[in-house]
């Protein structure tokens, strides 16, 4: 039966609804044209009004804050240029992009069913791509057309057919070495070696050859590469979220029972309830927030987990670099995956909340084994809440200190398929057309501190998260997942797919109508069913 190719499906053409306008209206343009307006009010009391010097106090006042706003301006200018400059990072592990790229390649291939088959059949505990050899497919192979179906994202999601061997190339070279593809005799001989591999497999995989030549017209999406668009707002702006921030740090010290302290360069709150105890007692809390506002966008959840769980400690990393922070010491200096997960991991340890497994996984010796399965065995771990973009740092602890997780809760998590390129492209490069992508673009994907974390540190090996590196993914006492199908950065669709093929069914909560973010309202049916996962599944 010959099958449609979708790859070859033009994207739908969308128009610009009246939201759009009205967020432009009415909170992006006051919002930008602040600075402009501090500039021409400042040029026209210097150049044209006579005798501005003698303004009245409310003249001298909003001359003085115009003044700020134009020192401030400058300088936001002097970071914009500094982190739009190259990547700051070379290509990663070689061994690491190698299977992640093998991976990519064969997620899939299975012979699974969408929602999982019979569960009680599967011969194994994690089924699936991991397993499967990559053959060359026919052209109209169903998992061939899907995956030049996804793959096009990449490219602006242009038909298939449209895409040229230069421009594939270019986007090979950048997720393998992170770099812009050179001339090619001046290519390395390893990298070309491993260049060319790459694209072998990667034809086989897509059941065509893919045809020689380039095409201008079609660019590919190289976030770490690419030119960043990084729009200005004023100092009032950010002074307004360090003051309100700092207000619900007091806040949380002085009525909810929570310490504000450091670790290791990690800022964090902690709540401990009175006679908790690490053996007997609800197991510990970690939430990892999302980009956007830092407290103030999390303040309503945060307050609930606290009336809601107060059995329970509670810890809530502070992240500057995804919370537009401006006056934090390090908010253009992310942490890695590695040194955020270490700290982190040593800060539970600290506490008294995880053993860490100190014990060489390479080692021969059979009694450090028997010790490190002790380890494992006997510590009950913390509980770990992520929220969209807290589902990177999620993985991160899961890829480097899995024994420290009893059990992981991933709402609106962008950490799955994300080598599929939707939340890329979602939140980077797809032209606004709705009043909530604009919201999404201008007030957080082009914010400097998110610009320089997303589009200079990303590491896209790292982000991913594949279903055999989640410990007990189908158990829903330890693992849940939860996704709305309107949401407008995730491609949940294929998210609740690719879970679903592996088997995961009762801890899979996926509303058709719900959006980012939204499981996490107070009193909504997704925050209920959250809260009681945590309590029932103890």
């Amino acid at each position: 039966m010959e099958h449609s190719d979708i790859s070859e499906v033009p994207p739908l053409k969308r128009t610009r609804d009246w939201s759009f306008y009205f967020v432009f209206l009415f909170a992006v343009l006051p919002l930008w044209s602040s600075v402009p307006i501090a500039w021409l009010f400042v040029a026209y009391s210097i150049y044209i009004a006579p005798n501005f010097w003698l303004y009245g106090t409310t003249k001298r006042f909003f001359f003085f804050i115009a003044c700020c706003e134009i020192i401030f301006s400058v300088y936001h200018f002097y970071l914009a240029r500094r982190v739009s400059g190259p990547c700051p990072h070379g290509p990663g592990e070689p061994s690491e992009i190698r299977i992640a790229y093998q991976r990519l390649l064969k997620t899939g291939l299975a012979d699974l069913h969408p929602d999982g088959g019979d569960i009680e059949t599967l011969v194994t505990e994690r089924p699936g791509s991991p397993a499967e050899t990559i053959t060359q497919l026919e052209r109209h192979d169903p998992r061939a057309i899907d995956f030049r179906h996804c793959l096009r994202t990449w490219f602006l999601k242009v038909p298939w057919s449209t895409i040229k061997r230069l421009q594939v190339r270019q986007w090979l070279y950048w997720a393998m070495f992170n770099a812009e593809l050179p001339v090619t005799d001046t290519i390395p001989q390893a990298q070309k070696v491993a260049l060319d591999e790459a694209l072998a497999l990667l034809e086989q995989r897509l059941g065509c050859k893919i045809e020689e030549g380039s095409n201008p017209s079609v660019v590919p999406m190289r976030l770490t590469i690419d030119k960043t668009n990084i729009h200005w707002r004023p100092l009032s702006f950010y002074l307004a979220i360090r003051f309100i921030n700092w207000g619900l740090r007091k806040q949380y010290t002085f009525s909810g029972n929570m310490r504000h302290e450091y670790y290791d360069g990690i800022e964090y709150l902690i709540y401990t309830p009175v006679g908790w105890n690490s053996h007997t007692s609800p197991r510990p809390m970690v939430f990892l927030h999302g980009l956007g506002l830092g407290l103030l966008q999390y303040h309503t959840l945060i307050s609930h987990l606290l009336n809601e769980l107060p059995d329970r400690p509670l810890l809530v990393p502070l992240q500057p670099q995804i919370s537009q922070d401006f006056f934090h010491p390090h908010f253009l200096k992310p942490l890695g995956r590695h040194q955020m997960a270490d700290k982190l991991a040593g800060l539970l340890q600290k506490l008294g909340w995880v053993t860490l497994h100190k014990y060489s996984e390479s080692s021969d010796s059979e009694e450090s084994e028997v010790a490190a399965s002790l380890v494992k065995k006997s510590q009950r771990g913390i509980t770990l809440l992520s929220h969209s973009n807290g589902s990177y740092t999620h993985a991160w602890i899961l890829k480097t200190h899995p024994e420290i997780v009893g059990r992981s809760c991933f709402v609106d998590p962008v950490t799955f398929c994300s080598w599929e390129g939707d939340v890329c492209y979602n939140f980077f490069y797809r032209p606004c057309m709705t009043g909530i992508e604009l919201v999404m673009r201008y007030f957080v994907g082009a914010e400097i501190g998110v610009t320089n974390y997303l589009q200079r540190h990303f590491c896209w090996t790292s982000n991913s998260l594949w279903f055999e590196e989640i410990p007990n993914a189908r158990d829903i006492a330890k693992t849940f997942y939860v996704m709305g199908g309107k949401d407008d950065i995730v491609h949940s669709e294929r998210v609740k797919k690719y879970l679903s093929s592996h088997g995961v069914r009762k801890n899979l909560r996926y509303d058709p109508h719900g959006r980012h973010g939204e499981a996490l309202i107070k009193g909504g049916a997704g925050l209920n069913e959250i809260l009681r996962w945590i309590s029932e599944h103890e």
